[in-house]
């Protein structure tokens, strides 16, 4: 172990509950493969999905918890009209443009929305929302302000807590690009930053989460 000076062989320590465990770092996110939860197949590498250049982004990682299951969070980030209503803070003028239809082959929303930047301005954005694999959500803005920047979501069930209901992480990824050039000093104060993105990113999930636990227990039946 590099960090405590611990030698380690490739087998591990079954013993004391050190076990080797396959994992990939893409840049963002480290993954770990948990090939004994859930009992679905594992993959060689996790869905990473398309992003930005790395090295002209500027990319921020929050994550919050709360008792729900990873389909509480999915079916939170799927609901188009939610934004405007839990977050009229953030969000104005969120129309749907696009939804998903097996006809055309066109697996996603789109939605035209105004990302506010202030009490009386806001960006207009035409952003799109996909899955690339069944607990990840992405959304991506293809027209406007940021072409390209992509917010990450992923839910990542957790296991029961001490009272015996699911916790689900919400991991959530924003990896931002622009052409402007004052982007550029914006990547150079990505440290500086990065707190003020996160900020943003819990105070939607504050709400997101309640939105999330609240329809874990109504189909409990709480």
């Amino acid at each position: 172990c590099r960090w405590h000076g611990l030698a380690l062989p490739a087998s591990g320590l079954p013993g004391w509950g050190w076990c080797p465990l396959p994992a990939y770092d893409d840049g963002v996110l480290v993954w770990v493969r948990l090939d004994d939860v859930d009992g679905e197949p594992p993959t060689d590498r996790p869905v990473v999905p398309e992003r930005p250049e790395l090295d002209t982004a500027l990319s921020a990682v929050t994550r919050v918890d709360g008792v729900c299951e990873p389909v509480d969070v999915v079916a939170n980030r799927l609901d188009p009209w939610h934004g405007a209503w839990f977050h009229p803070y953030s969000f104005a003028r969120l129309r749907v443009v696009e939804i998903p239809d097996a006809g055309n082959g066109r697996d996603r929303f789109t939605v035209d929305v105004t990302f506010r930047v202030g009490p009386r301005f806001g960006v207009p954005v035409v952003a799109e929302f996909t899955c690339p694999e069944p607990r990840t959500v992405l959304m991506r803005i293809v027209s406007g302000e940021g072409e390209g920047s992509v917010v990450e979501t992923h839910a990542t069930p957790l296991g029961p807590g001490p009272d015996g209901r699911p916790r689900s992480a919400v991991i959530e990824a924003v990896v931002a690009t622009s052409p402007r050039t004052g982007f550029v000093l914006a990547r150079r104060l990505a440290p500086a930053l990065r707190p003020a993105v996160r900020a943003a990113a819990r105070r939607l999930w504050r709400d997101d989460l309640a939105y999330a636990q609240r329809r874990y227990a109504l189909r409990r039946g709480d």
